[in-house]
């Protein structure tokens, strides 16, 4: 069934993290994606293991689970550009794509001759998608940086970890690379729509997209807070700024979150606690009166919560529509019926004999599903595929190139 991209083709010179992300969202939407590696090695994360995919015999491949989690639905090719060959190659390549992806240094495909001014000569309709970690301009431009770096300069770890002056209190860090994956998601979303104005003008254009504009631009809520009251947001722990309760609290024999977003719940939650004076009790009635007095509502709210086991509070709770939720692993994840039924677990026949697990999309069209038909390949899978069908390269041709280590 076509997808919404299975008209695009798209050369993904990017590695690791953001780029990748960028390019299975991609893959996912049905583009036909082009993974260039370099031979013999591949994306660095193939080797970020242990876990490793293990094959048939149960022994373990070269497949590691970081480099599973992001490249499905790609096609590898080798391609050494580091040799003039191998950068006539990658042009040629170009020069029949929708789109190209890279998370090079800035400039570093320039020596090359793939920057956008070299391909936009050989393809104008070309969509260009740079990812850098602070941009293409600016003072810090030239800088490397990693995803934890971004988190502490972008603000994020200002505000994330126990309070200050709290047992652990200070500043921590997501526990994914969150700052990649929202670079990728930036991403994917600027090269659909630059896709969609090419489709009405037949122009491609350059997308610029840097890891530190994606994380301050994520932090756009607390910082709105700073910008309208001058107040710098500090760490909450699992509590919340602007909403009260809204945290995890200690039960009889676990934890729960309990997050109330609006006065109904909280009357709603006092009664299930069987204290309904609280709702009326003219400190805690409303939400900006709970802020206020958050230092003597939340006590004892903890106090109240513990006489309790979770799962009765959660029962409890949900039959009277107040938001609360468990705190599960990964174990508990994919054991909720919820998780099972919307499929979030995929398995795709991989080269090794076995299944490849995945976590699925979380996009849903009516129309156009998203269907998990390549498993993220083994490096150099695709090569001979790519180069023969899309360049027209005889086997003799590419027996020499393999010889020379271009490919």
């Amino acid at each position: 069934m076509p997808r919404p991209l299975s008209h695009i083709r798209v050369l993904d010179l990017s590695r690791v993290l953001a780029g990748p992300w960028a390019s299975q969202n991609l893959a996912d939407l049905g583009a036909e994606v082009l993974k260039i590696e370099r031979p013999g090695v591949g994306d660095d994360t193939r080797s970020w293991g242990p876990p490793f995919l293990k094959d048939k015999d149960g022994g373990e491949t070269r497949e590691s689970a970081y480099f599973l989690s992001v490249n499905r639905g790609k096609k590898s090719v080798t391609l050494d550009i580091a040799k003039p060959e191998g950068q006539r190659i990658a042009l040629a390549l170009a020069a029949k794509c929708d789109v190209l992806l890279e998370n090079y240094k800035v400039g570093g495909l320039a020596k090359y001759g793939l920057a956008y001014d070299d391909l936009k000569k050989i393809n104008p309709r070309i969509v260009y998608c740079s990812i850098t970690g602070f941009g293409q301009s600016g003072p810090s431009a030239h800088r490397p940086g990693y995803d934890f770096i971004f988190q502490g300069m972008g603000g994020l770890m200002s505000i994330t970890g126990e309070r200050d002056g709290e047992p652990g209190g200070g500043p921590q860090k997501v526990g994914i690379a969150v700052t990649d994956v929202l670079a990728g998601m930036y991403a994917s979303l600027a090269v659909t729509a630059a896709i969609a104005h090419r489709e009405r003008t037949g122009v491609g254009q350059y997308i610029d997209l840097a890891l530190f504009d994606a994380v301050v631009a994520f932090g756009a809520n607390q910082i709105l807070n700073y910008f309208t009251s001058g107040k710098i947001p500090g760490r909450y722990g699992n509590a919340h700024a602007n909403v009260v309760p809204y945290e995890v609290f200690a039960t009889a024999d676990g934890h729960l979150i309990l997050a109330v977003g609006n006065d109904s719940q909280f009357a709603s939650f006092c009664r299930v606690a069987g204290r309904p004076e609280l709702a009326g009790d003219p400190r805690y009635a409303t939400m900006p009166g709970r802020i206020t007095n958050r230092a003597t509502l939340i006590p004892l709210l903890r106090e109240i919560l513990r006489e309790r086991p979770g799962a009765r509070w959660l029962t409890e709770l949900e039959a009277a529509n107040v938001p609360c939720g468990p705190i599960n692993d990964y174990r508990q994840v994919f054991e909720d019926p919820q998780v099972q039924h919307r499929r979030l677990k995929i398995e795709i026949p991989h080269q090794a004999g076995v299944p490849s697990p995945t976590v699925a999309s979380p996009m849903r069209f009516s129309e156009t599903p998203v269907e998990y038909e390549l498993p993220p390949p083994v490096l150099g899978q695709h090569t001979r595929e790519v180069l023969g069908d899309l360049l027209g390269m005889r086997r003799e041709e590419l027996d020499q190139l393999a010889a020379q280590k271009i490919i």
